[in-house]
């Protein structure tokens, strides 16, 4: 049953005198420059993770020490993805198994936590997570692992209002933080490889009532005020006979709002099933068989629902090539307003804010196989000889040509989000050089099965690293530098004012970098692999730095070779809190 659990009466009061003011459409507006809270998702919903405070920097971070440590407690001791949020004296976190905190910022004690009742049966794909809340009024607003997603009382942890996003038990799951926009909740969903359609929804924050839902598949039908609004693109024009009732597409990772446009941002994930001869509909130079809008990122009106407009990434895709991955709104060197993505396929997108279109695109990570390159409009030019094999054309049916693939099909980068520096003008992606053995199956739709078509194992590509936090300038393609890590990179990133880079790393170091150089100038050991996603705040004149650790996702699962590299790397449950004294501050 669901479980409202209180901390100890002293614990309550320690951060239940103040009155909690209520977070506002302006508060979420200006999340990035209001620096004594972190009140959305990616620190300001174009997802930049970039902070404007200086109080910490390069010449004194070495200086920075740890606070408090909060533990998540108990066996669920599974990956821990979050990012905190905080707002008058208290933290917001999420936990693995659909659970949620509130910690007293200054103490590291915990005044609330909620534990969702999951159900018996749930089929999340890749690990047990979950990224994070969101907040708006008095609310703390999460989803949870069986597909719904629940309001609580910021206070006191009472449930507000819940509602259903989908059906479980068709293989429907949820994780990503949802994003608040002019009242609304936004959410997608989670389950690309159990046949699912994906969609986004958006509800009334104040009380779960539906407003609109876009599928992103097309020939699925949308809704506004609950009428059925629009049709998703045209009915098989890209998708084969009835291919596009089960054709993928979740919207797993959730999304961004860029407000120069007054654009949802979202990603497609893949298309289902993986095997792509199922799915091919006569490829040909009008995209007949892109299946769309899968592997895709999709510009939506929040206020209705509808597609402006979309950029696919990877075209009838046939490797997961996920296309979910953050959209960040920025501004170029030249103030143009740009669209950042660094896709699973390999290759580093700059789109045009306005409309989505392609401005460039260039290779991140070191051996693409499956393309030669982009064209003019941002299309991969094929590896055809690089895609799985047919099975119908095996001897035997079962099982098509094994190819060697890479980046593997957990991508060049995966949900691990990057971060954008105003201060530098470059970005951070937390990357990985890997491969895989990939070959393609028969498969047919069965509710709640997996329907992949597929098999694979993974491969480091090379012998003294898999994790690369690579610096990137998004202007002309240039590596600006590079860090190789032994193990994958699977936590975000985060930049400052201050000339600092901030990530994790799966042995359980926490990083300082230089931002123009990637020189290490200070690590703190966590006790577990850093999964999370980082933020700082500053309080009473002090700069503040948490993050979560805690190994686990989808590597262990599905990491083949290189889950058994890895193996040895400890689980655990622990939010770390930094900060820098400020008798410390001025020491150099």
């Amino acid at each position: 049953m669901n479980r409202f659990i209180l901390a100890a009466t002293a614990s309550i009061l320690l951060a239940g005198t103040a009155a909690t003011a209520q977070v506002t459409e302006a508060d979420l507006a200006n999340d990035q420059t209001i620096t004594t809270q972190i009140v959305t998702n990616g620190m300001g919903r174009n997802l930049q993770r970039y902070s404007p405070l200086d109080i910490l920097n390069k010449d004194n971070v070495k200086y920075l020490q740890a606070v408090w440590a909060f533990s998540l407690g108990g066996e669920k001791q599974r990956g821990q993805e979050t990012q905190p949020l905080i707002k008058d004296g208290v933290m917001y976190i999420t936990g693995s198994y659909s659970r949620i905190y509130a910690i007293d910022v200054m103490t590291g004690d915990e005044l609330w936590q909620y534990d969702a009742r999951l159900p018996e049966g749930i089929l999340p794909c890749c690990d047990v997570i979950n990224r994070g809340a969101a907040l708006y009024g008095d609310l703390v607003i999460f989803g949870t692992l069986d597909a719904r997603i629940v309001a609580l009382n910021a206070k006191t942890g009472d449930v507000v209002w819940r509602d259903k996003i989908a059906d479980y038990k068709a293989g429907y799951s949820y994780t990503a933080a949802p994003l608040i926009v002019n009242g609304l909740v936004i959410t997608g969903n989670s389950g690309g490889e159990f046949g699912i359609i994906g969609e986004v929804q958006a509800r009334n924050a104040e009380n779960g009532e539906m407003v609109w839902t876009r599928p992103v598949i097309e020939g699925h039908m949308g809704t506004l005020n609950g009428q059925e609004s629009t049709m998703t693109g045209t009915l098989n024009a890209t998708w084969p006979g009835d291919m596009w009732k089960t054709g993928g597409g979740a919207t797993w990772l959730g999304g961004s709002y860029d407000d120069r446009t007054d654009t949802l941002i979202f990603g497609a994930g893949n298309p289902a099933p993986w095997n792509s001869w199922l799915r091919d509909a006569g490829q040909d130079n009008t995209g007949k068989g892109d299946n769309l809008y899968a592997a895709s990122r999709i510009g939506i009106d929040p206020a209705t629902g509808e597609i402006k407009w979309h950029f696919q990434t990877t075209p009838r895709e046939g490797w997961d090539y996920d296309g979910v991955n953050e959209v960040v709104a920025y501004n170029d060197r030249d103030g143009n307003m740009r669209l950042a993505t660094a896709d699973r396929n390999g290759f580093f997108y700059v789109l045009n804010a306005e409309d989505g279109k392609f401005v460039r695109g260039v290779p991140f990570v070191k051996d693409i196989t499956w393309a030669t390159g982009l064209d003019e409009n941002g299309r991969p030019i094929y590896n055809e000889a690089n895609r799985p094999g047919d099975p119908t054309a095996a001897a035997d049916g079962k099982k098509g040509e094994v190819i060697f693939a890479s980046p593997s099909f957990l991508g060049g980068k995966n949900w691990m989000p990057m971060a954008f520096s105003q201060k530098t003008g470059n970005f951070y992606v937390p990357s990985n050089e890997w491969g895989m053995d990939i070959w393609n199956e028969p498969i047919t739709y069965k509710k709640g099965a997996a329907y992949l078509g597929a098999g694979f194992t993974i491969k480091p590509n090379y012998e003294d690293h898999i994790g690369s936090l690579k610096a990137i300038d998004p202007d002309t393609g240039e590596l600006k530098w590079e860090y190789k890590n032994t193990a994958p990179l699977w936590g975000g990133v985060m930049t400052t004012a201050g000339g600092l880079v901030f990530t994790g790393t799966p042995e359980g170091k926490f990083i300082a970098f230089d931002d123009e150089t990637g020189e290490i100038l200070w690590s703190f050991q966590t006790g577990s692999g850093i999964v999370g996603q980082p933020v700082t705040w500053d309080m009473d004149g002090e700069q503040y730095v948490s993050i979560i650790s805690g190994w686990g996702g989808a590597v262990p699962l599905w990491g083949g070779e290189v889950a058994s590299k890895v193996n040895y790397l400890n689980q655990g449950g622990t939010l770390w809190t930094f900060k820098l004294p400020k008798e410390l501050a001025s020491l150099n």
